[in-house]
């Protein structure tokens, strides 16, 4: 099958009998251009069904500054540590890059405009894959954060979730704990399977079985957080220790031990993951393990800057690394 020659803004200057300065004045719609270049454009545009290169057009013009942020919508978006610390790093990197910010939640289902930007982000992939595939079809630069994206040809920066699993893990198993549980999050997304995959990948190394109902799905809320520890509580054995896959989830654990006059940590250790500045006001200060959203926000924005302009040849592949933030919520257990 013979490939159709994309038609150029070469063919529409030749045709048009114009420069290509004045072609490109026409698509930018400059008053500059006299009526009967602007006609000659217009009527070539038509006859050649001439598509512009929308990123290469405002790069030229010079207000190619506008990028998108996609992310998938889900109920307390904007209650989110996870959700608000990514819209702010974003926007911190677009200020200070003179960049336009254009915010779409999604559902994952509707086609994305992508041609009204420079480039997209797409924070994490969350059925919407038909999106980012579209995006890139189009020939728009995008980059995907917190997802690492092995089977599209496609720019990422996320973080190891199984690292972070194992951190957790290890360091509960380093207190003496040997009854640990885990409240997940959304095993539908790479996150929650991924620090889930961590943290069962420590309890083997360390010979540990997961009792029967020590691993309760949630999707990172407050109220899946409850659920699955009212679960591990109502167990003939409970644990002496329980990693939630989310500050959020953890908190909202404590809160439930401490109405049932269980102590954090004396008799239960709690440790969460983000590092959400929340979690230092409770009532115990909250173990975790750190996840640099603001960082990776920041980061994406460069990068994609870089894929726009053309700076950044090559796709960009980075996975940062979790840490171990310790504060007052775990202890060894009870003799």
């Amino acid at each position: 099958m013979i490939k159709k020659k994309r038609i150029s803004i070469e063919d529409v200057a030749r045709r048009a009998k114009v420069s290509i300065a004045t072609v490109s004045r026409v698509l930018n719609n400059f008053q500059s251009v006299n009526n009967k270049n602007r006609a000659a454009v217009e009527e070539a545009i038509a006859a050649l069904k001439y598509k512009p290169d929308v990123s290469a057009q405002r790069l030229a013009s010079g207000t190619n500054n506008a990028i998108g942020l996609v992310m998938p919508g889900y109920p307390g978006i904007f209650y989110s540590f996870y959700a608000v610390e990514l819209i702010r790093g974003v926007g911190h990197a677009c200020e200070k890059l003179h960049l336009d910010l254009v915010f779409h939640i999604t559902n994952g289902f509707n086609d994305l405009n992508s041609t009204s930007v420079g480039g997209v982000i797409f924070a994490d992939i969350i059925e919407n894959r038909r999106q980012v595939e579209a995006a890139l079809n189009a020939g728009v630069a995008c980059l995907v954060i917190n997802n690492i994206v092995e089977d599209l040809d496609v720019s990422y920066i996320g973080i190891d979730n199984v690292l972070g699993g194992e951190i957790a893990g290890e360091y509960l198993a380093g207190l003496g704990h040997s009854r640990i549980a885990t409240v997940t999050g959304n095993l539908q997304t790479q996150s929650g399977k991924q620090r889930l995959e961590g943290f069962k990948k420590v309890l083997k190394k360390h010979n540990m079985t997961l009792a029967d109902g020590y691993v309760q799905e949630g999707d990172y809320s407050r109220r899946s957080a409850r659920v699955g520890a009212e679960k591990l509580l109502a167990l003939p054995n409970p644990p002496t220790a329980i990693f939630a896959a989310s500050d959020e989830m953890a908190l909202e654990i404590v809160a439930l031990l401490m109405e049932r006059g269980i102590k954090v940590p004396q008799d239960i250790s709690i440790i969460g993951f983000d590092d959400n500045p929340s979690v230092i006001y409770g009532p115990v200060a909250l173990t975790t393990v750190k996840q640099p959203l603001f960082q990776m926000a920041e980061e994406a924005v460069k990068s994609l800057q870089g894929l726009i302009q053309g700076k950044q040849t090559k796709s960009v592949k980075k996975v940062l690394k979790p840490e171990l933030v310790v504060r007052d919520s775990c202890s060894s257990p009870k003799k």
